[in-house]
C-alpha cells in the first residue's frame, strides 16, 4: 500500500471502528478504515454457513443495544437498507414444569407471565423504565465520570451493582428466576459476581423500551449501511489489509485501533510506557463460547407456545441450572446441561432460508479457549425443549473458540465481549483512568475492551472518536 496522508486511520472495522470512522469524518477529517477481513463488520457478518440458500448470522444476530444505542440513531441505517423487525415476543424461557416465562415489550404482559412475581417484577422495572431516558446516557458511557443524572444513576447503581442471585432474592416463583438468570447470564460471568445484575437489568429495560430486533437479511446489513454512510461522507476503505505493525500505516495525526489490548500490545506495545503494558497485559479476558448454526427442514417444535414466536430463548430451565453452568465455564469444567442461548430468524425473515425451510442459531458458554465439541449437548438442551428438534435438521455448522477466535482476532479465547467485565475490570476497562488514551500522543483504543463494552451500539467508538477529536484536533462534540 502506497504511503497516503490522512487525518486519522482506523484499524479493525467491527460497529466501534465503523463508529469511530464516522465520527471523525463527520467532522471533516479525512479517514482510512482497515480491515484485515475481505469483508467489513467484525462481529456483524451474515454468510450461508450450512446450505446454499440458508443464510446466517456468523456472529451478532439479535441486537436490543443496537435498538437504543444513541450513536445508531443519530446514523440513516434505513436509507442504507437496514430493516429491524421486532418479533412480538423478545425473550421466552421454557422451563421444564411446562410454564414459560417471557420478555415483550409490555411491562404487564410479562409481568403476568411470572404469577405470584408479578408486583416484584413490576417493583423492579417500572422505575428503571421511567429513569431509561435519563439512563442510557449514562450506561452507555465510561462509568468514571460525573453522571449526566446521578440520582437516576445511583439508583439503578444501587441494583446493578449487586449479583444476580442476590437481586433473585426478590422472587419466589421458579418463573420469574430463571429469566432473570437467563438475561444476567449474558454477563459471561458466573451469577454470583458482583455487577452481573447489571447486565440483567439494561437487557430487561431495553426488551420493554424498543424491543429485541433482528434484521431482514442479517446482521451484515448493519455492517454495510454504516460502510457505506462512512465512505458516502467521504470516507476511505480497504480490506485484506492485517496489520501487525504501526510501520504498515499511512502517517496520519490519529490511529484509532478496533482491537483488544491483546493486539494492541503486539501492533503498538513497544511505544507505549511501562505501566501502560502492565496494565495491559494484565487485561482478563473471559469465557468463550461454542456455536452452532442449523439448516431446517421446518421450525422448531418447542412445547411452548411462547417459545415458537420468540425472536430469542434462554434454554437452562430454572436459576439453580443456570448458574451451575456459567459457574462451570467460568471455573474451566463443561456441563452436560449448558444454558443455550438460541435464535431463531426465519420465523421472521423469508430472506433467510429457502421456502418452507429454516436456519436457527445457538451457544453455549464455555472455558475461554476450550476446544470441546458441545454440538450434542447444545441440540441435547434444544431437543429437552422441543421434541423431534434433530429430526429437522437438514445440516449444521459448529465454531469452537479457536475457530472463532480464527475468524475474528478480536474474540480472544472465543471471548465475544472484548474482555471480561466484572468488579475489577468495570472501571479500568482496559486501564485505569484512560479507558481510550494509551499515553501515546494520538494513538487510541476504541473496541469492545473499553467502555461500555460489549454488544452492537457503537458507543465504544464513539466515545473513544470523541475523546481524541477534542485532544489532537480540539474540537468538541456532545
Amino acid at each position: 500500500m502506497s504511503k497516503t496522508d490522512f487525518d486519522a486511520v482506523v484499524v479493525g472495522s467491527g460497529p466501534n471502528g465503523l463508529a469511530a470512522a464516522i465520527t471523525l469524518q463527520r467532522q471533516g477529517k479525512s479517514v482510512l478504515l482497515i480491515e484485515a477481513n475481505n469483508k467489513i463488520g467484525g462481529g456483524l457478518r451474515s454468510e450461508e454457513l450450512t446450505l446454499p440458500g440458508f443464510l446466517h448470522d456468523v456472529c451478532s444476530a439479535v441486537h436490543p443495544m443496537a435498538s437504543v444505542s444513541p450513536f445508531l440513531k443519530s446514523v440513516p441505517l434505513e436509507d442504507y437498507g437496514v430493516d429491524f423487525i421486532y418479533p412480538d415476543v423478545s425473550i421466552a424461557h421454557p422451563l421444564e414444569n411446562g410454564s414459560t416465562a417471557v420478555l415483550t415489550r409490555s411491562l404487564d404482559y410479562t409481568a403476568a407471565s411470572l404469577g405470584e412475581d408479578r408486583q416484584a417484577y413490576l417493583d423492579l422495572m417500572t422505575p428503571i423504565l421511567k429513569d431509561w431516558p435519563k439512563l442510557t446516557k449514562d450506561i452507555l458511557s465510561p462509568l468514571l465520570k460525573i453522571p449526566t443524572n446521578p440520582r437516576a444513576m445511583a439508583n439503578f447503581g444501587w441494583l446493578g451493582l449487586s449479583s444476580a442471585m442476590r437481586l433473585s432474592r426478590r422472587f419466589k416463583t421458579p418463573e420469574a428466576k430463571a429469566l432473570w438468570a437467563g438475561m444476567s447470564a449474558h454477563s459471561m460471568q458466573p451469577l454470583s459476581k458482583f455487577t452481573t445484575s447489571a447486565v440483567g437489568l439494561v437487557l430487561q429495560a431495553t426488551g420493554h423500551v424498543k424491543g429485541w430486533p433482528l434484521v431482514i437479511g442479517g446482521s451484515q446489513r448493519i455492517a454495510d449501511a454504516l460502510s457505506a454512510y462512512f465512505t458516502s461522507l467521504g470516507g476511505k476503505i480497504e480490506t485484506g489489509f492485517y496489520v501487525k505493525s504501526l510501520s504498515q500505516l499511512p502517517s496520519s495525526k490519529l490511529i484509532m485501533f478496533d482491537v483488544t489490548p491483546r493486539q494492541l500490545l503486539e501492533i503498538a506495545g513497544h511505544r507505549f510506557s511501562r505501566s501502560y503494558q502492565w496494565q495491559l497485559k494484565k487485561f482478563r479476558y473471559g469465557m468463550g463460547v461454542f456455536k452452532v448454526d442449523w439448516a431446517l427442514d421446518a421450525p422448531i417444535p418447542f412445547t411452548a407456545a411462547d417459545a415458537r414466536r420468540a425472536g430469542t430463548l434462554h434454554l437452562g430451565n430454572t436459576i439453580e441450572e443456570i448458574q451451575a453452568s456459567e459457574d462451570a465455564a467460568y471455573k474451566g469444567r463443561h456441563v452436560q446441561r449448558p444454558f443455550v442461548l438460541l435464535s431463531q430468524p426465519s420465523l421472521f425473515d423469508y430472506h433467510r432460508a429457502p421456502a418452507g425451510k429454516h436456519t436457527a442459531w445457538a451457544y453455549c458458554h464455555v472455558p475461554g479457549g476450550s476446544t470441546v465439541d458441545m454440538k450434542d449437548a447444545i441440540e441435547s438442551q434444544i431437543e429437552r425443549f422441543a421434541p423431534g428438534f434433530k429430526d429437522r435438521i437438514l445440516a449444521s455448522h459448529t465454531f469452537n473458540t479457536e475457530q472463532l477466535q480464527a475468524y475474528n482476532p478480536n474474540y480472544i479465547g472465543g471471548d465475544i465481549g472484548g474482555g471480561v467485565m466484572d468488579i475489577r475490570q468495570l472501571f479500568n476497562r482496559p486501564a485505569l483512568f484512560s479507558p481510550y488514551r494509551t499515553g501515546v500522543k494520538g494513538i487510541y483504543i476504541c473496541s469492545s475492551s473499553t467502555p461500555p463494552g460489549g454488544g452492537v451500539h457503537g458507543m465504544c467508538g464513539f466515545h473513544a472518536a470523541k475523546r481524541a477529536l477534542s485532544d489532537v484536533f480540539g474540537i468538541k462534540i456532545d
